[in-house]
């Protein structure tokens, strides 16, 4: 039978790693910092910077008063051990008694230092400091510019409340549990330096890329910084850059799975009959992107199983319109996007006729 003693430091510690690391169930249940000191902190949309600068001292004082808050905790769950008298408990008690007081005194003095002058002191205060140049006078300036542009409903933002990354239209911004990183898009550079790929995910049925991207800023007052985000997302980070966004040769970008869908697509095409186009017909060019010749021209060519319950393909009496990328789009758009694993095998109605296809009727125009 499990002691009260061994019960009590496997919830609490459950509980704290929940709380620091907050998954979703967590927020659901309002058990976050922004939740439970809602009406000390603010509102983010009115005052972002004062927000997180009171935010993350805000966490730091909770996060250091949890080894206090076990050891209080503990001297209910075993009362036997005497740990409410200091000169009865183990030395091993004592030290940590020792350190926890001390870690909240720390913090607490610490956090007491950085409200000063109106929070002048506070490391994110001094990071806006760096950032100081015409027409800025001030870190209090900045804070305004940063402000203003926050609330615009046009700002790129992702991530979760304690991982997020923001870009304004002058602003790239990183939020953590205990920081907010913050660079100017006049003086910095991005840069693709890593890309990983998990095949699980609870958001979505197909494989989930994350991509790491460095912030470099020219000003040297200002630290570098890596910010994550999931490749679906980087088409919209890449519009609210300003900057080109520099990417390193080894890494490669797969950003949706219409994406991903779209090289297979075109591998099984290759595979298929080409069509020969008869002499004297012109190629124009293709009527969804009017960039590149039409060169696919749908042929009835497959065999349908008497089992199928799926209607059986029909012949196609248009002549080449769509190009191979167009066509592969259109293909995908109709899909059911919750099982990927069905679209080779599915069939769609052509773009200009409605006649059905599947994948094998489609031909490259030769």
């Amino acid at each position: 039978m499990e002691s009260p003693e061994l019960t009590f430091t496997l919830a609490y510690t459950a509980f704290c790693l929940c709380f620091v690391f907050t998954p979703n169930e967590f927020r659901s249940a309002g058990l976050t910092i922004q939740n439970l000191f809602s009406s000390w902190l603010g509102s983010e949309d009115m005052d972002f910077v004062h927000y997180h600068v009171k935010r993350s001292s805000t966490t730091l004082l909770v996060h250091s008063a949890l080894p206090l808050g076990y050891f209080m905790g503990m001297c209910n769950a075993a009362p036997e051990k005497h740990l409410q008298y200091f000169y009865q408990m183990s030395d091993q008690r004592r030290v940590f008694f020792v350190f926890s007081v001390c870690l909240l005194l720390a913090s607490s003095t610490l956090i007491v230092y950085w409200s000063r002058q109106g929070w002048h002191n506070h490391p994110i205060s001094s990071g806006l400091q760096a950032l100081v140049q015409p027409p800025h006078s001030n870190w209090a300036s900045v804070a305004s510019s940063i402000n203003i542009e926050f609330r615009r409903i046009d700002k790129f933002a992702s991530g979760a409340p304690g991982a997020r990354v923001i870009v304004t239209d002058s602003w790239v911004l990183k939020v953590t549990t205990y920081h907010v990183y913050i660079a100017a898009q006049s003086d910095c550079h991005v840069t693709v330096t890593d890309s990983r790929q998990h095949q699980l995910s609870p958001d979505s049925v197909s494989p989930t890329q994350l991509l790491t991207l460095r912030v470099h800023s020219i000003n040297p007052a200002v630290k570098p910084f890596d910010i994550r985000l999931n490749s679906t997302e980087y088409a919209e980070l890449r519009e609210k850059v300003h900057a080109p966004i520099r990417n390193s040769a080894s890494v490669v970008i797969r950003q949706t799975i219409s994406e991903l869908f779209l090289e297979t697509f075109q591998a099984h095409v290759d595979l298929n009959q080409p069509y020969l186009l008869p002499s004297g017909q012109d190629v124009e060019p293709c009527i969804g992107c009017m960039q590149v010749p039409a060169n696919t021209k749908l042929v009835r060519l497959c065999h349908v199983d008497e089992a199928d319950i799926e209607p059986e393909c029909e012949q196609c009496f248009c002549r080449p319109m769509w190009c191979l990328s167009c066509l592969g789009r259109w293909f995908a758009s109709r899909q059911d996007q919750q099982r990927p694993e069905t679209w080779l095998s599915s069939r769609v109605p052509c773009p200009t006729c409605r006649a059905k296809f599947c994948i094998l009727d489609v031909c490259v125009v030769h």
